[in-house]
């Protein structure tokens, strides 16, 4: 990743002291599943870890039982490994350190920095004070240590049911940070822990948990998105009040922002709940479990993390900067097939009937290390639809009455007729082919200026395949939040096209789920790795061959 602000900060560190260490961490909370604002984070803590000889924590922040479960600890683990993140023999969990943390709290309580409050939520909301006005003192906070101290274990006993206490840090109510004005650090909470099961009846919050954490687990460089930043100066109340073993150092950035999709783990699961897609995995979404269904490839994410930097502003990243980095990625990789969308059925009349021959194609035109392929080729075959055009247009160099084109690799036609359907509609071409053009060139040297790919029909493999477009209709939809307006009437009604029994290239009924094809003249496409059956996949694409006027 180039150089951005926080590496700066690092370098400017180690001049001063050669034996600085680098320890980051990346901290999910095992609520839903990454998206790519998240590969951000995991490309930037890992990687400056790796960068500086450092190490890397993964650590879940599983302090809220009710929205937290294995499952998704098991996904975000995948996808992390899927992006290149390793944290070795570095995998932690909150929960690990609840009774560190309970400790922690029994320190503050003892020194005087803390109390149990007996408000509730909505009081405790009420005495915080507004951004212009301050807070007025909880009647508790003058609570004795002795009571504190025996309230709390009895909160910590189950002897309370959820909401009638609080521990609070004993700060300062007329702070102008509404986030130092006695912040909640324990609540009540009886709910099933995935890992603890129903041993903690009181769970600790984000703003406490997550700074002693860092501190225990030796962390240097605490990176967060710049909506904690407000949060900072809790951060150190705490490692300053209590015996901490060090003193990390937040730092933040701004958070990822991409065109025509959200990045809240609220809007996308009301995207989920109500139904506009088909799952967390959907391959619209932009969480990285979607991204991969779609064909999206840990290299282009990881290229574009990097191109588009760390710093302290926010903007909005356009989505072509994404896709670009998957074209570049999938152009070096991926190898050739032909697959026809939109079949029209082309017979060869002066071709034998009953006959079928090979053709040689390479897997990918600029690699010959990656070898060929042979296709096969008889009487009929298919083109695209719109790669035919009985009034042709004056820049139209594809098929039409009277008109010689190229079959990529095999041989040139000339359309002599076109029969149509019962609807009206053309069903068939009627043509003719050179034999001396076999392999695709003649030997007098004539051009043609089209050439198409095709699929022989008898071999053709038929099936299905889904074109994915942008999933919003305007750049910024969050935005429809702000000016009170439903996000969701901004979704794009073509998100999503499904093609059915598509003709394809036989040799991709063998295609391995997951696996990146560019089907020339079209795109690039991914086998679904969830639908699909043997010898018959389902494809999705994944970007276009080149940046289209819609996605401008």
């Amino acid at each position: 990743m180039p150089a951005h602000f926080i590496r700066k900060i690092i370098d400017q560190e180690r001049a001063r002291d050669a034996g600085c260490a680098v320890v980051t961490r990346f901290p999910p909370e095992p609520n839903g599943h990454l998206h790519i604002g998240h590969a951000k984070s995991v490309c930037l803590n890992f990687g400056l870890a790796r960068d500086y000889g450092g190490a890397c924590s993964m650590r879940f922040d599983d302090t809220n039982p009710c929205r937290e479960n294995a499952e998704f600890v098991a996904s975000i683990k995948d996808d992390v490994r899927w992006l290149g993140g390793d944290w070795g023999e570095r995998l932690f969990f909150a929960s690990d350190y609840f009774e560190r943390l309970y400790e922690f709290a029994v320190e503050l309580i003892k020194n005087g920095d803390a109390y149990v409050c007996s408000l509730s939520s909505d009081e405790i909301r009420a005495y915080r004070g507004t951004l212009t006005e301050p807070g007025r003192d909880s009647p508790w906070r003058r609570r004795d240590v002795d009571e504190n101290l025996r309230l709390f274990a009895a909160m910590r006993a189950g002897k309370f049911s959820d909401g009638a206490h609080v521990l609070r840090a004993k700060i300062d109510m007329a702070s102008p940070n509404i986030n130092m004005r006695d912040p909640t650090l324990y609540r009540i909470r009886r709910a099933r822990h995935h890992a603890t099961g129903d041993a903690w009846p009181i769970y600790p919050l984000y703003d406490f948990t997550h700074c002693l954490c860092d501190a225990l687990e030796g962390v240097t460089h605490s990176l967060c998105t710049l909506e904690f930043e407000d949060h900072r100066p809790l951060y150190d109340w705490v490692l300053a009040h209590v015996s901490a073993p060090c003193r990390p150092r937040q730092i933040e950035f701004a958070r990822l922002s991409l065109e025509y999709t959200v990045m809240s783990k609220r809007l996308l699961a009301r995207l989920v709940d109500g139904g506009h897609v088909a799952g967390w995995d959907d391959p619209r979404m932009p969480t990285i479990k979607g991204l991969r269904r779609r064909g999206f490839t840990a290299r282009a994410i990881n290229e574009f993390c990097s191109r588009i930097g760390v710093t302290r502003s926010d903007n909005l990243i356009e989505l072509s900067l994404l896709e670009n980095c998957v074209r570049e990625d999938l152009d070096a990789t991926a190898p050739r097939r032909m697959a026809v969308l939109n079949p029209l059925r082309v017979v060869i009349e002066n071709y034998p009937e009953g006959q079928s021959e090979e053709f040689d194609a390479p897997e990918h035109p600029a690699k010959p290390g990656m070898g060929a392929r042979k296709i096969p080729f008889c009487r009929e075959v298919y083109i695209e639809r719109e790669d035919f055009m009985e009034r042709p247009a004056k820049k139209f160099h594809r098929l039409a009455p009277g008109r010689e084109v190229r079959l990529r690799y095999a041989c040139y036609i000339t359309c002599r007729e076109a029969v149509r359907g019962g609807d009206g509609e053309v069903a068939e071409l009627r043509c003719t082919y050179d034999p001396q053009s076999r392999g695709g060139g003649t030997k007098d040297g004539r051009k043609v200026k089209g050439t198409l790919h095709w699929v022989s029909a008898r071999h053709a493999v038929r099936t299905e395949v889904r074109l994915y477009e942008k999933l919003f209709l305007q750049p910024n939809p969050a935005a429809e939040i702000g000016a009170g307006r439903d996000f969701t009437a901004e979704l794009n009604p073509d998100s999503l096209r499904v093609l059915k029994n598509c003709a394809l290239e036989p040799s991709l009924a063998n295609a391995k789920p997951g696996g990146h094809f560019q089907f020339e003249r079209l795109g690039y496409f991914c086998a679904d790795p969830v639908d699909g059956a043997a010898g018959r996949p389902v494809f999705n694409r994944t970007v276009t061959l080149r940046e289209t006027r819609k996605n401008k």
